[in-house]
């Protein structure tokens, strides 16, 4: 029963589809974080040049 289970392609894919997906999610997590810590401040200064 499980030599059949283990080569089911179904559940390759549906492990590397999964993989794929988390993958994902990590990547896209990290470069969010990433790109709002190295953030300059040009919202302000862009606000402050309007000001003046």
């Amino acid at each position: 029963m499980f030599r059949d289970f283990f080569s089911d392609p179904v559940l390759y894919m549906s492990f590397g589809i999964l993989s794929l997906t988390v993958l994902l999610g990590v990547f896209y997590t990290w470069y969010f974080i990433s790109h709002v810590v190295n953030a300059k401040d040009g919202s302000t200064e862009d606000t402050d040049k309007i000001d003046k």
